[in-house]
């Protein structure tokens, strides 16, 4: 009876991981690969196939243009097959362009001119800011937001917001010369600080005043029991002095909302990565299936709107991390084309397949330290 209790344990915590994570990853892929697919077939390159997935096809169907759509057996990742590439990853295949006849080739992906291939290629990342901005902007027009003034409640003790002359009562103006209007673009302009002094004006007693704290890197825990690390400065606000009510946004508002925040969370994952690179982050944060697994199963317990940011955060991210100049990702693409366009012709195969051994071995080498990161959060 315990065994069989234990297992069924096991089995509800694996579906409460697995299914709020395949919805996630799903979305992020489906729509990745529907940009490639879309601005390739309005540049005139046959797609073969479209999956999301790799490995054996689960299910699938053929449409008028001769492309297979197809749901396969590993979900952990897509692909979009164009006519002309050698596999995957989009690698010309030169020797099949050259057994091509003339209707073959005017849809070859590698046939195409370096401006054409060069926009589908972009068109996937692309893909991935526009379904961050559709997504924030639609939650924050359902759900409203949360705002609140930026009036401090209360100064905690031995902090670093009490060394710098923090007071009860004061409203924040700017930090570091942009206005703040509501406490969560207080929150947010501290958020990416990596222990830097910033620069402060407070209004106070009918005059301002202006203070200079250094955030104080700390570990804490969130709801769920998640280690992180975050700068705080010690400034906590309330429902009385800040007011804090739900704002509801228009659809322009609510698409500039999105926007801004697709921008916020595009500009703080570029910061941590040159902090991550210049030593001043822990590359402990990065995390790979499991961990987003795990967070997905955490957040989908919060609620739908919760859940579908997740899914924005994590488009912004697999946008960006697409974007890094390493072959076999479509940022290493776009530097091979910026080559050709340069000197008038593509690298030679030679150069271009070796590109690609390096850039599989740096990605298998990400993916390794990733999931070394995820059992170790687990350990």
């Amino acid at each position: 009876m315990d065994l069989t209790a234990n297992l069924a344990g096991i089995w509800n915590n694996g579906l409460i991981y697995v299914v709020p994570f395949l919805f996630v990853l799903t979305i992020i892929v489906f729509f990745h690969e529907l940009g490639h697919f879309l601005v390739g077939r309005w540049c005139g390159i046959k797609a073969l196939a479209f999956s999301v997935g790799f490995g054996p096809e689960l299910l699938g169907f053929t449409d008028r243009h001769g492309t297979r759509w197809k749901l396969a057996a590993i979900p952990l990742g897509g692909y979009v097959k164009f006519l002309g590439d050698e596999n995957a990853a989009s690698m010309p295949d030169r020797s099949a362009l050259a057994t091509m006849d003339e209707a073959e080739r005017e849809g070859a992906f590698p046939a195409k001119s370096v401006g054409r291939r060069a926009a589908t290629v972009a068109a996937g990342p692309i893909a991935n800011f526009i379904l961050a901005i559709v997504i924030f902007a639609a939650v924050a027009y359902v759900d409203g937001r949360v705002v609140g003034d930026p009036v401090v409640a209360k100064v905690e003790a031995n902090s670093p917001a009490a060394a710098a002359g923090f007071e009860p009562g004061d409203r924040v103006v700017s930090v570091d010369g942009e206005k703040i209007a509501y406490f969560s673009d207080l929150q947010k302009a501290v958020s990416g600080n990596d222990g830097t002094p910033i620069h402060v004006v407070v209004a106070r007693k009918g005059g301002t005043e202006e203070l200079t704290v250094t955030p104080r890197i700390e570990t804490r825990t969130d709801g769920f029991g998640n280690s992180f690390t975050m700068p705080i400065i010690g400034l906590v606000a309330d429902s009385e002095a800040a007011a804090f009510h739900v704002e509801h946004l228009t659809p322009v508002q609510a698409i500039q909302y999105g926007a801004s925040q697709t921008w916020f969370v595009t500009t703080r994952t570029v910061e941590f990565m040159g902090q991550v690179i210049t030593g001043r982050q822990s590359a402990g944060q990065i995390g790979g299936p499991i961990r987003i697994a795990q967070v997905s199963g955490q957040v989908s317990t919060i609620g739908m709107g919760a859940l579908m940011n997740l899914v924005a955060l994590l488009s912004v991210s697999i946008g960006l991390l697409n974007l890094l100049p390493v072959p076999m990702l479509d940022g290493g693409h776009l530097l091979y084309y910026a080559f050709e366009a340069v000197r008038g012709r593509p690298l030679s195969e030679r150069v271009q397949e070796i590109g690609f051994r390096i850039g599989l071995a740096l990605v298998m080498l990400l993916m390794i330290f990733a999931f070394w990161n995820d059992i170790s959060g687990l350990v």
